[in-house]
């Protein structure tokens, strides 16, 4: 019998945290004279007696080790219960969301999705956006750990190679949970504030460096105002890139870095990957650019490199309108933020690592079929790449095409147009932010949406952050008979 009270302790302190954390805004809604505050102090109260009761309730159950069922439901359950108390401050303040709107915000923020359903961002309350930042950076740290925690035990989507012997991942360095998630919780610190002191000293407010540092950092996306990163032109773009590109790296990699071996990173196969896709990109958008619009080189190259680095990566931030950039571009946008980041990074979508096994995979088979009686086993960083790795990088694939396939026909069926329904269920799965279209593009947002377009958008969200397998299998019978 799968007993949930280990699952429920773990979940209580969590929300019990964030309930903490929602006195951060409520200070800053003080600081600066809103009344916005009672808000969060009450949705403080709330999430951290709710969560305090529930650890409290269950503590005496709490064994040495979860099983695998109660480790899948950890990670699912964590996902579902802290942005529905993250959507609180949002309900019970002045900010006219409904539950649907205020929970599709919580969802998009502690997924870093980066889709945004509230209009007027430059006059909501100081307190909001700060939350909205927060969200985003705990989601940001939690997907790290939970990717190379707790997603590699479990055999989701092909992570298990990152827990092999043969490559040299957190594993052989620190063997204990506790001791990976301090020291990437340290790092991911401390690259925050490098991008908060790099933002003021480009002439941000502190405000606005804070909470875009946490979005940047957590490749969240969400931004202060209507026009996204529009609003800050110049070096401030450049400043982002480079601090969007750090979090979509490995952050194992920077542990190894801290530990001694400086090479690590750019002995990843991945990572040198990750900055030929980037660097092609950029030269080609760059050329379009120049060849096709008025552009300066300089801000042909700016625009190309924040643009191409945000969708990339997941963040899902805008310093333009690129609806206006042409069919070829608008296309190409839509392609690559199905690419992703790195693995064990804050960034979203595939990632690098799968197209690079897929690819080995169809090389082999390439090679069989020229030469049948050959021997060709596909590998990944110059090792063999086992069967039960593969068939898991395949089923992932299909589980995302099939996925969005079936996301586009429902959200069609809620009235949407064609662009909106397929570039909404890709931006959802994926976890990139804006669409394409006039209505969810980069110029756009979510708002327009009806409810039950939202809803599904919301279960994408969770879906697509999960990597799609670690919420699949729960909704099998075998899973709780096991």
């Amino acid at each position: 019998m799968l007993d949930p009270r280990p699952v429920a302790y773990v979940i209580g302190l969590l929300v019990t945290a964030l309930g903490a954390a929602m006195l951060v805004p409520m200070f800053a809604d003080l600081v600066v004279g809103n009344g916005h505050w009672a808000a969060f102090f009450e949705s403080a109260v709330i999430s951290m007696l709710a969560g305090g009761i529930t650890a409290l309730s269950t503590a005496n159950s709490v064994p040495e080790r979860l099983s695998l069922q109660q480790t899948f439901m950890l990670t699912t359950g964590v996902w579902l219960a802290l942005p529905f108390f993250g959507a609180l401050p949002l309900i019970i303040g002045d900010t006219e969301l409904g539950v649907t709107d205020a929970l599709f915000e919580a969802m998009s923020g502690f997924t870093t999705t980066g889709s945004t359903v509230i209009v007027g961002l430059d006059d909501l309350p100081a307190g909001i956006l700060l939350w909205r930042g927060i969200l985003q950076w705990l989601g940001g740290i939690g997907i790290i750990v939970v990717a190379m925690v707790f997603l590699p035990e479990l055999r989701v989507g092909g992570m298990q190679i990152f827990r092999s012997e043969g490559f040299e991942t957190m594993g052989k360095i620190l063997p204990r949970a506790t001791q990976i998630a301090g020291q990437i919780s340290a790092i991911y610190v401390a690259i925050t504030l490098a991008c908060i002191v790099t933002y003021v000293a480009l002439d941000m407010s502190v405000f606005d460096a804070i909470v875009h540092a946490m979005t940047t950092v957590s490749t969240g996306g969400f931004a202060n105002y209507d026009a996204s990163f529009g609003a800050f032109t110049g070096p401030a773009e450049y400043a982002a890139s480079v601090f969007m590109i750090l979090a979509a790296l490995p952050f194992v990699r920077y542990v190894q870095l801290i530990n001694g071996d400086g090479w690590s990173i750019l002995r990843d196969t991945q990572v040198r990957t990750f900055f030929g896709i980037i660097a092609v990109l950029v030269g080609v958008t760059t050329i379009v650019l120049l060849s096709v619009f008025p552009h300066h080189w300089e801000q042909a190259l700016r625009e190309a490199l924040f643009n191409i680095t945000s969708i990339l990566s997941g963040t899902g931030y805008a310093s333009v309108d690129y609806m206006g950039w042409g069919p070829f571009l608008v296309g190409l946008f839509f392609f690559i933020g199905l690419i992703g980041g790195c693995a064990g990074s804050t960034s979203c979508s595939i990632k690098v690592f799968r197209y690079q096994l897929l690819f080995a995979s169809v090389r082999a088979q390439l090679m069989k079929i020229r030469s049948p009686h050959g021997v060709f086993i596909p590998r990944y960083d110059g090792r063999p790449v086992s069967e039960e790795v593969l068939s898991s990088v395949m089923s992932f694939f299909v589980f995302f095409i099939v996925t969005m396939g079936i996301l586009s026909v429902a959200l069609s069926l809620t009235g949407l147009d064609n662009i909106t329904a397929i570039s909404g269920a890709a931006t959802a799965l994926a976890n990139i932010g804006p669409g394409l279209g006039d209505i969810i593009g980069p110029a756009g947002n979510f708002a327009p949406l009806n409810d039950g377009a939202k809803w599904i958008l919301i279960l994408a969200m969770l879906v697509g952050r999960l990597e799609l397998m670690a919420v699949y299998v729960m909704l099998t019978v075998k899973f709780w008979r096991a």
